[in-house]
């Protein structure tokens, strides 16, 4: 038999994590909205209930909604991240194999639990919601895909008390026939649309089709689908992630930016960002992407867009280093006379830190300058983001992201501690 797999989602998640330091708010409909206060991106169900959709921008919403009574927040990454981090530290408590697969979510193998597999799963919720406030469903099967059905079933369903274990094919197929196709995981309306035109109507004929007339007829990837469905496991679990490819640190700005030293301030805080990313996973960049645009929803502007890479002797991890690479592209960029929206960083060619290897003329980072680069990590770590940075960052810039309701960093800053 098939080791089963749990998938441990956390409920409305940005939702619940404003909710946690603020009981007021619960049984309130709540709403967090995307950078500079945009789009939808997280809804309590009572916002739901108000009809509010998922990715709607803000400024139709409020138009086409009675938005009295709503709770509206801004995106507050830092607080969720942290709240990410306690919930997995807590799960890792539950099953020695952990793949966290988003910021919200969890799979979790649970091979030697099958005589107990109910009453794991709602221990496993009932520490959860204890130790960080958050509240999470549990789908277990004997597949990922199977698991997320289970677990979209499970937070459908109130009987269900969030957790539903599907391992008999009686019990699948029921869970088959309340749902799309669409509420598949990873089958977009397309693809839906390409299912039913080859006489795959709903998520039950996928179960029951043959896997090779699928592949035929789409791709290798739903050929995986139906044999995920029919209990037969295909994506594996993750226990460590797979090495980066690449590391981006991009924002859309608060304001429209005119001035070359306003755009230099915001290039090099998203080369220290991402290059903070590098270090914490031991990796060093070869090349640097830098790239601009002006704000393409006002078509009366002048319209611009445009990247420059920069590729480094040897690969480094010195925010120093890659600033100095990222202004180089920045001089081939930069036109006066426009308004940028948005400038983003990327970097490339990423090779593990301790195997750099230095040329005739070039040598890999100095000890002594990843030293300070590991203290100021640290600092910043400890005191909070932006504790200490490059003097060319600015320290009080105008074109950060605009987030008018934004709640308190209650668990990363001093200054934002809950009082009691």
């Amino acid at each position: 038999m098939t080791a089963p797999i749990a998938l441990v989602d956390c409920n409305n998640f940005y939702a619940s994590c404003e909710r946690l330091f603020q009981p007021k708010l619960r049984g309130q409909p709540v709403v967090v909205l995307s950078n500079n206060d945009g789009c939808v991106i997280a809804r309590s169900n009572e916002a739901k209930a108000l009809g509010i959709e998922m990715g709607e921008p803000w400024h139709i919403c409020r138009k086409r909604v009675d938005t009295q009574g709503i709770i509206v927040r801004s995106s507050n990454y830092t607080l969720y991240g942290d709240m990410s981090a306690r919930v997995m530290r807590v799960l890792e408590g539950f099953s020695p194999d952990l793949e966290v697969y988003s910021i919200d979510e969890a799979f979790l193998g649970l091979a030697g639990f099958e005589s107990r597999l109910d009453a794991h799963a709602r221990e496993m919720r009932a520490t959860v919601l204890q130790w960080t406030g958050i509240p999470v469903s549990v789908g277990i099967a004997p597949t990922k895909t199977l698991a997320k059905l289970a677990n979209r079933t499970a937070k459908k369903t109130p009987e269900s008390g969030g957790v539903l274990v599907l391992l008999t094919s009686a019990e699948q197929e029921a869970a088959l026939e309340r749902v799309e196709l669409t509420d598949l995981w990873g089958v977009a309306h397309r693809m839906a649309e390409r299912l039913q035109a080859i006489g795959i109507k709903n998520p039950l004929d996928l179960r029951q089709a043959d896997a090779k007339f699928v592949r035929m007829h789409t791709s290798v990837v739903m050929e995986r689908m139906v044999l995920e469905l029919q209990g037969i496991p295909c994506i594996s679990l993750e226990e460590a992630p797979p090495d980066r490819k690449m590391i981006l640190a991009s924002r859309s700005f608060g304001r429209r930016v005119t001035t070359r030293r306003e755009l230099e301030e915001a290039v090099t805080t998203h080369t220290a960002r991402a290059a903070e990313k590098l270090r914490r996973q031991n990796l060093a960049c070869g090349r640097l992407t830098v790239f601009v645009t002006t704000d393409k929803h006002r078509p009366q502007d002048r319209q611009y867009a445009a990247e420059r890479s920069v590729t480094l002797p040897v690969a480094s991890a010195d925010t120093g280093k890659l600033n100095h690479a990222a202004m180089r592209a920045l001089d081939a960029l930069w036109r006066s006379g426009l308004e940028y929206k948005k400038a983003g960083v990327m970097l490339l060619n990423l090779v593990a830190a301790d195997t750099v290897q230095g040329g005739l003329f070039d040598r890999p980072d100095d000890p002594k300058a990843m030293a300070r680069m590991r203290a100021l990590d640290a600092l910043n770590a400890k005191y909070g983001r932006g504790t200490v940075t490059f003097a060319a960052m600015g320290r009080k810039p105008g074109w950060k992201l605009r987030s008018d309701f934004i709640s308190p960093r209650y668990t990363t800053a001093w200054e934002d501690l809950l009082t009691v």
